[in-house]
């Protein structure tokens, strides 16, 4: 039965947020994102002498008020250049999931569904490289360096596999146990929300692991570590995300690719590339590590031109003479 509470909705977001970590599994950087969503909220609810509104008192009209903040609202303050209505909808789906807390807690509170997302045709544009843009950026680190051979590594791991950038540099050597005449090799991972996925390395990628490792006389179990000296004094050399998006902005350049490709540019055309050859889409939504099916769909209208074209190419009913 839902009730009503004295507590007012800022009170609430601490409890929240221990309830993503320990009961949705979230992980602590994706716990500390809704954090920081969220704070906008509460700010926003500070600024306008909101601070003690209680969860049932929340209304459609408040809602409106806080899009047309974001809406007006830049990045930051060194920042006035408005935020982009990909970023507002991370500040909405944040609040929106807060409302279903409350009802999961049956707290009397305004239905999630209320908190509609912003639509932008720009943001469904899936940034992928086709396969011959993916082998110029595969080709262009220096392998005769050991940077460069694993570079080459994680690029062919990324493409290889479709991991996201977190779940890649969290791989450790160990987990690979590659074999003398090993030409493919699967293995499980924890992935986004602590799920247990299976992803697979291609014969190739697994070459290129092989080299990398091979060439490798120290003893850190991280997969993919950095060479330079201030890092190695750390103690731990795994290299970091932000490692990770800055060494494939790198090649991006070098090989003369869309300077918006990321290593998230890999993750979607390695989805792509399995729908463009037939995969099942559930399948594919296994090979990604998604949880809803919707989430695989951003990827459909991506291969819809190609499907026209095969039908037009071999359906009869565009052959037969009126």
């Amino acid at each position: 039965m839902m009730q009503k509470t004295s507590q007012p909705i800022i009170k609430y977001i601490p409890d929240y947020l221990d309830y993503l970590e320990i009961e949705q599994g979230l992980s602590p950087a994706s716990v500390e994102n809704y954090g920081r969503f969220l704070k906008k909220f509460s700010n926003w609810l500070k600024k306008f002498s909101l601070s003690g509104l209680l969860p049932h008192e929340l209304t459609a009209e408040h809602i409106y008020k806080y899009k047309t903040f974001l809406a007006r609202q830049g990045s930051s303050d060194k920042s006035p250049a408005p935020l982009k209505k990909v970023t507002q909808n991370y500040y909405l789906i944040a609040l929106r999931n807060l409302l279903k807390y409350f009802s999961d807690k049956d707290i009397t509170s305004l239905p999630a569904d209320k908190v509609k997302l912003l639509r932008d045709k720009d943001d469904k544009q899936i940034k992928f490289l086709k396969l011959e843009q993916v082998e110029q950026l595969l080709l262009a680190p220096d392998i005769s360096s050991e940077v460069g051979l694993r570079d080459r590594a994680i690029l062919e791991t990324l493409f290889s596999t479709g991991l996201r950038v977190a779940e890649l540099v969290a791989l450790n050597r160990d987990q690979l146990r590659l074999k003398l005449g090993t030409n493919y090799l699967e293995i499980a991972i924890r992935g986004k929300g602590g799920r247990i996925r299976t992803v697979y390395f291609s014969s190739r990628a697994v070459e290129w692991l092989k080299k990398y490792l091979n060439s490798r006389p120290d003893l850190d179990n991280a997969l993919f570590i950095s060479y330079s000296k201030k890092d190695a004094q750390k103690g731990s050399r795994r290299l970091s995300v932000r490692s990770i998006e800055n060494i494939v902005k790198k090649y991006v350049k070098i090989a003369g690719l869309p300077i918006m490709t990321s290593p998230h540019s890999l993750r979607h055309s390695y989805a792509t590339d399995l729908l463009s050859n037939g995969v099942d889409l559930r399948l594919v939504q296994e090979f990604l590590g998604h949880r809803n099916i919707a989430t695989t769909q951003i990827y459909t209208h991506v291969t819809n031109k190609q499907l026209g074209d095969v039908h037009r190419r071999y359906h009869s009913g565009n052959k037969i003479r009126n």
